[in-house]
């Protein structure tokens, strides 16, 4: 198999792949007598290829994994005709807890009450069926309770590439942990 192919065979696994996918991913799907260090460099000189050519989409990376998706110069145009009506946003509350959830993590819901005062039930579910958090696990104490941890999907939607983007806290704003 040709190099080309190989670039064409990233092409396609990442325009066919809903989700983001790591190089060692892509490895094992190519399954060439490839390192990993060698289609990364294939699939980095394909996200320059984008670039040089100001393509309709492009090649982004979410922590230690990469997704097609459109250029963000197009997005107005795309929205006319996916976004439905009015877009739903999220409430004060919500948003709250999804800033203690992102610096706090991995944190359980009883934590997350703690720091905010407040029940969080609903916007759990709401985060949850946003795709913004995810269930991590439970941690091993009494109760097993459920630990959440932000998503790709909220790294995407900040437009960052990792939680080390995330602005810091001065001393004096940080939540103090009351657990």
């Amino acid at each position: 198999m040709r190099r080309s192919q190989i670039k064409n065979i990233i092409e396609a696994i990442l325009f066919s792949y809903a989700k983001p996918i790591s190089i060692e991913e892509l490895n094992m799907a190519i399954n060439e007598e490839l390192s990993p260090r060698e289609i990364e460099l294939m699939l980095h000189k394909l996200i320059e290829e984008y670039k040089e050519n100001d393509r309709g989409i492009q090649i982004i990376k979410i922590e230690d994994k990469f997704q097609m998706c459109s250029n963000e110069e197009y997005a107005p145009y795309i929205k006319k005709l996916v976004e439905p009506g009015k877009k739903r946003s999220l409430s004060q509350a919500t948003l709250e807890t999804l800033i203690v959830i992102a610096y706090k993590q991995p944190i359980t819901k009883n934590d997350i009450e703690a720091i905010r005062g407040v029940k969080c039930d609903k916007v759990l579910k709401t985060l949850l069926d946003n795709d913004l958090i995810y269930e991590a696990g439970r941690l091993n104490k009494t109760g097993k309770p459920i630990i959440y941890k932000t998503s790709q999907e909220f790294l995407k939607l900040l437009e960052i590439e990792s939680l080390g983007d995330l602005p810091k806290l001065d001393d004096d704003k940080k939540y103090e942990d009351q657990a």
